[in-house]
């Protein structure tokens, strides 16, 4: 375990190292380890993240501003931030845990990325905690998109129809799979306007539902107009959309993770995966 080259990675270096050892430990490795840590880098990580969102984000409500911060630190996002740092390389793990796979588990690397942060907290003070986050987190709010982060594909597909004045899509369980304790469900999605009918899988049918609709929201994206250019000395407006008999449906499938699609449900099979949200 290299501390120092993390410490380089966090631009942070520790005046009680034994704080940072702390912070790396797992409770299956021993005491002292980074639970209490961890408890205490959540309410310091919340609280930056709500000043940095207040800051950057001035006509952004509260609840949406609720929103893209639960979005931001969510265990899969400190998951990322704690692979950015290459923390698997550095955890401190029991046997069992380190033969398990623990070091590549994203709840332990999430919980040590919060251990850092109240690591540093009382290493250095809140101000250079909250430089430390700002820092991890600068390449995420350069591209965040606060109207559409942290909402699920259902509502941005509905978001998207309506503001287009599109009727809303259809959704229908077409297929089961499995035992009741460990059924797979394969609903359609389609939008008859557009021509888009495509098919996602899941764990339950909530799962699939968001499967279909992220890739119904796709293809309908894909399929929109691109605008026009601006003319010299004319005034470009964007094409109109005339409803006309909609094309062939357009057949696709997305499974939710960690869910394959099963032969037998209507419609080719692609390989695919999407996350969370």
């Amino acid at each position: 375990m290299n501390v120092d080259a993390l410490q380089s990675r966090l631009g942070y270096r520790f005046s009680d190292p034994g704080l940072l050892l702390q912070a790396l430990t797992h409770r299956s490795y021993g005491q002292p380890n980074n639970e209490r840590l961890e408890f205490l880098g959540d309410s310091i990580l919340n609280c930056v993240i709500a000043s940095l969102l207040y800051e950057a984000f001035q006509d952004i409500d509260e609840g949406d501003l609720s929103r893209v911060r639960a979005n931001l630190v969510k265990q899969q996002s400190l998951f990322e931030i704690g692979a950015r740092l290459e923390l698997s390389a550095a955890l401190r793990l029991g046997d069992g845990e380190a033969r398990s796979g623990g070091f590549r588990r994203p709840s332990i690397v999430a919980d040590c990325v919060e251990a850092l942060v109240g690591a540093i907290y009382l290493d250095g003070g809140f101000e250079n905690a909250r430089r430390v986050i700002a820092e991890l987190y600068a390449p995420v709010l350069a591209t965040v998109d606060p109207r559409t982060l942290g909402k699920d594909a259902k509502t941005l597909l509905q978001e998207y129809l309506q503001g287009r004045r599109i009727p809303l899509p259809v959704y229908s369980v077409v297929a089961t799979h499995g035992a009741a304790h460990s059924q797979t469900f394969d609903v359609e999605c389609s939008i008859p306007k557009l021509g888009i009918q495509v098919l996602g899988g899941g764990g339950s049918r909530r799962a699939a539902e968001q499967a279909a609709a992220k890739l119904a929201l796709e293809r309908a994206q894909a399929m929109a107009p691109t605008p026009a250019r601006r003319g010299r000395g004319k005034s470009a407006t964007a094409p109109t959309v005339t409803a006309v008999d909609p094309p062939a449906p357009v057949v696709e499938t997305r499974k939710a993770a960690g869910a394959p699609l099963e032969p037998g449900a209507i419609g080719p099979r692609l390989a695919g995966s999407h996350p969370i949200g």
